[in-house]
């Protein structure tokens, strides 16, 4: 399974973004494994960093994307992708993914 988890850091040690479409990164994890990290280009901008961030992580085939929370447009974005999600915070990105 291919996860995709908000991130406020580069690595595994930060901890999970309150946000998801302008979040600082997306950390690709491939089997519990780092396998990338990717600094959101959708950060800074007009509208439509979520259908921005849910296009970006379809072509990355990702599985499942973990974030603090997901606005409504994510969430419709990331449903006609046929991506789960979850959300999860207050925690870093290692703990989450032993949650997983």
């Amino acid at each position: 399974m291919k996860v995709a988890i908000s991130s406020v850091g580069k690595d595994e040690n930060s901890e999970i973004s309150l946000v998801s479409g302008r979040a600082n990164y997306y950390l690709i994890f491939e089997d519990k494994k780092l396998v990338k990290a990717i600094k959101n280009p959708f950060k800074i901008g007009g509208g439509g960093a979520g259908f921005g961030v849910a296009q970006m992580l379809a072509d990355e085939k990702v599985d499942l994307v973990i974030s603090g929370r997901f606005g409504p447009n994510m969430k419709q974005a990331l449903e006609e992708k046929n991506i789960k999600y979850k959300e999860i915070s207050g925690i870093s990105i290692k703990e989450a993914l032993e949650k997983i």
